[in-house]
């Protein structure tokens, strides 16, 4: 078991001094993450202080428990605790305003739940990739989307991108003990086609529609389905993108006529994160889109079509990317702080 806030605290870094998210030794993972918070903070009492007090003791706070020095003053950094890449957002109404900036899926955003008497209850940490999810105004900036066409055939782009081709291995090892959510490795990533060639008996069948409002969950479940096909041993879902970072792979369950693309444009070329020493961009990422039709109480995976980045707008294309205006606001559901 790693010891991160005794680390952090060894290695005199500040807040605002980024740390590689590759450095397992100071980066603290997402659910380690969420255990130091909620075991530091729950429990803590707001009452009666003015904002930008109950601001700083909730910074304080955290500083201690992840073993940062706690700065003489707080400064306006994106994101506020630069180093481990989250935000926090102490929440008594179930509608999120951000400020004067765009959701970064990239980053993590921490949710604190106040009491009625202004004590944190609960704690829930998510990446921008899943924040963006909840948001129906439309009116994120680079929320992006696609038209979803059904074609007659399943589709598979004839290679992948030119970078991709030339960094990964040829023979892959097996991938059964390997995390699906850890970063691409030259000797794990599959070729688009053997992709294609694993996931397509999954066309004609069919999974349960849990409920017409529950398209996070059936997205869970094809994606349990998908790394069992590509010889993973576990799924793990980390709400970043892509879904399935360790094969460059997001998917996509369609039963409506737009495709949901959050943050990221398949076609501007953004970097997505860097491997050994390779950067890959939106263009590298492998989209598995199903065409799926809801029959009864079951979702039938009619077609498949997987495509690189690069060439999903000659299949798919692109809605402009919609305004936004200062203040962002999102509903989050009356469970986000009960959902696992």
């Amino acid at each position: 078991m790693i010891n991160y806030t005794h680390n952090i605290q060894k290695s005199n870094l500040s807040i605002y001094d980024p740390i590689d998210e590759k450095d397992v030794n100071l980066f603290i993972p997402t659910q380690e993450l969420q255990k130091i918070l909620e075991k530091s903070l729950i429990g803590l009492s707001l009452k009666d202080l003015p904002l930008r007090t109950r601001s700083k003791k909730v910074k304080t706070e955290i500083c201690n428990a992840l073993g940062y020095p706690v700065p003489t003053s707080f400064k306006r950094s994106r994101p506020r605790f630069l180093g481990q890449n989250f935000d926090v957002y102490t929440q008594k109404s179930m509608n999120v305003q951000i400020w004067n900036e765009d959701v970064d899926g990239n980053r993590r955003y921490v949710f604190l739940r106040t009491s009625e008497d202004d004590i944190i209850d609960s704690v829930k940490i998510i990446s921008g990739d899943e924040l963006v999810q909840y948001d129906r105004t439309g009116k994120l900036t680079q929320k992006y989307q696609a038209r979803m066409k059904s074609y007659d055939e399943d589709i598979c782009s004839s290679d992948d991108t030119v970078l991709v081709q030339n960094w990964r291995d040829k023979n892959t090892k097996d991938l059964l003990d390997v995390n699906v959510a850890s970063f691409p490795q030259k000797n794990e990533l599959l070729g688009i086609r053997k992709i294609y060639e694993l996931l397509a008996p999954l066309v004609g069948k069919d999974m349960p529609i849990l409920g017409v409002i529950q398209e996070r969950n059936r997205g869970a479940y094809l994606q349990d389905l998908i790394c069992s096909r590509l010889g993973y041993c576990h799924s793990t879902d980390d709400g970043k993108y892509p879904d399935l970072k360790n094969q460059l792979l997001e998917v996509k369950l369609q039963t409506s006529p737009t495709i949901d693309l959050g943050l990221h444009s398949p076609e501007d070329g953004e970097k997505v994160f860097s491997s050994e020493g390779v950067t890959f961009t939106s263009k590298d990422v492998r989209y598995a889109i199903f065409d799926g039709l809801v029959q009864g109480e079951s979702v039938v995976l009619r077609r498949l079509y997987l495509v690189t980045g690069e060439e999903l707008p000659k299949y798919f294309p692109l809605f402009e990317g919609m305004k936004t205006n200062k203040k962002i606001q999102i509903p989050l559901p009356r469970d986000f702080f009960t959902q696992h």
